[in-house]
């Protein structure tokens, strides 16, 4: 090979496989020019392939072929001379981490001779085109892990992924603040429940199923992005929302004192012994609602007039949790959504249940339910919380969907068979008798309930 051609470098191995052939190919990075993929070896045995993309990940990663001779001995031995020679130079080069290449040629390797198989085909095995969702008859599932792990032992956590298979990454790919590739072993490790040199500080799922008809997509169709929303954590928000000395937490105890029921052991689905709101379900219900309504306004700072889709962060606390219609509203429109979490606050703090007056604070009390839950765990034994007394109707989050709202046509919006029916004029909204629930609406008071007072401002 000419000395005088440029070196290029190997970034990576993959694999390619046909029904007739399986063909390794480098990934080469050039200094004068883009990426290629080259051949490197051609066989007829998809497992001989496949090993030989492993070891030479291996060799790559740690610039030593000695590391893999007795694999590279045994798989040479299986395979034809020509590509076993041809393993045998690639494994040379990988060890090196340079190769004297013109961008798109490493080795020029012929394929099989057609003669060999003259019914063979190109076309590649296996399923043919990934399905759309809706091409698929049953049901889908979609489930997204999250975790967070604080490494204790670097030592340990290598050792541990190195035995399990897996191969660091070249130091050239990898940034000075994750010199050992920390991230690559983590991952490689994390179907085991305890990944060696870690303490877990953190393990969420979360799982739905998808739907054409209200827009869902295969992540490899998406048009956009697959977001997953995990619950927030409790313990520096908790504290940081609870009232200031001058405006202490409410007595949820008394606001909320719980009654037995008259006809215990009678009729306990009389009307007398329905359904309570407890001091408990009220605590973290009013957590909820005072957070978002301090992420809602921090966002209503951060947004000002922009639209949701042109701001230039993905992270937001409340708005981006809204339907689609109202990612356009102005900073004023923003500043009245985030007084609606403080009103139906306020409701709470005065013993009343939330009491939606508009639709803006129907869909904030449907925030807080869902959020709320999420401000019970892990609490330790001492917290304030868990001073209040205890009921069977703790935490029923179902019952307060039911029970404090007069109906749920505002979720209506995060569906797209629904689209349009937020205009009165439209004929699903007629026949169903939904109202005006477009954006500009969303503050009107609804003819039945109370008017709040439109002195009270906003708390920031």
């Amino acid at each position: 090979m000419s000395s005088s051609l440029p070196v290029a470098r190997a970034i990576d191995f993959l694999c390619e496989r046909t029904s007739s052939k399986s063909r390794v190919m480098a990934l080469l990075a050039h200094d004068n020019g883009p990426s290629s993929l080259t051949a490197v070896l051609t066989c007829k045995d998809p497992d001989q392939a496949f090993e030989a993309v492993g070891i030479l990940r291996r060799v790559l990663a740690r610039r030593d072929a000695t590391t893999v001779d007795h694999e590279l001995k045994a798989l040479t031995t299986e395979m034809p001379d020509a590509p076993a020679g041809w393993l045998r130079q690639a494994v040379v080069h990988a060890a090196s981490g340079t190769w004297q290449a013109q961008p798109g040629t490493l080795f020029v390797v012929p394929d099989p001779d057609p003669s060999e198989d003259e019914t063979a085909s190109d076309v590649p095995s296996g399923l043919v085109g990934h399905p759309r969702l809706k091409d698929l008859p049953g049901k889908v599932v979609r489930i997204a892990h999250l975790y967070e792990f604080h490494v204790t032992d670097e030592d340990a956590l290598l050792r541990a992924a190195v035995d399990r298979g897996w191969e660091p990454l070249p130091a050239s790919e990898l940034g000075d603040d994750d010199p050992r590739d920390l991230i690559g072993a983590v991952m490689a490790l994390t179907e085991d429940p305890d990944v060696a040199g870690t303490q877990t500080l953190e393990e969420q799922s979360s799982a739905e199923l998808l739907s054409v008809e209200d827009g869902d997509e295969l992540a490899d169709w998406s048009a956009a992005p697959v977001v997953t929303r995990f619950t927030h954590g409790w313990r520096l928000r908790s504290q940081q929302t609870r009232p200031a000395a001058e405006d202490q937490t409410p007595n949820f105890a008394a606001l909320f004192a719980t009654r037995d029921c008259p006809r215990k052991g009678e009729d306990e689905d009389s009307e007398e012994c329905g359904w309570q709101l407890t001091p408990r379900t009220a605590d973290l219900l009013h957590i909820a609602l005072v957070v978002l309504a301090d992420q809602t306004y921090d966002d209503a700072q951060r947004l000002g007039d922009q639209f949701l889709s042109d701001a230039d962060s993905a992270t937001w606390g409340v708005f981006d949790r809204l339907p689609p219609l109202t990612w356009t509203a102005d900073h004023r429109w923003r500043l009245r959504m985030a007084r609606a979490f403080d009103d139906l606050a306020a409701d709470l703090a005065k013993g009343n249940w939330p009491n939606p007056t508009c639709t803006a604070e129907e869909m904030a009390l449907h925030l807080a339910i869902e959020d709320a839950p999420t401000y019970r765990e892990d609490r330790p034994a001492e917290d304030d919380h868990n001073t209040l007394p205890e009921h069977e109707d703790d935490y029923g989050w179902g019952s307060c969907s039911d029970l404090m709202f007069q109906d749920h046509d505002v979720l209506m919006l995060f569906h797209s068979k629904f689209t349009g029916i937020e205009d009165a004029d439209h004929p699903a909204n007629q026949f169903l008798g939904v109202g005006d629930l477009r954006e500009a609406a969303w503050f009107d008071p609804f003819d039945n309930r109370g008017i709040r007072d439109p002195r009270r401002g906003f708390r920031r």
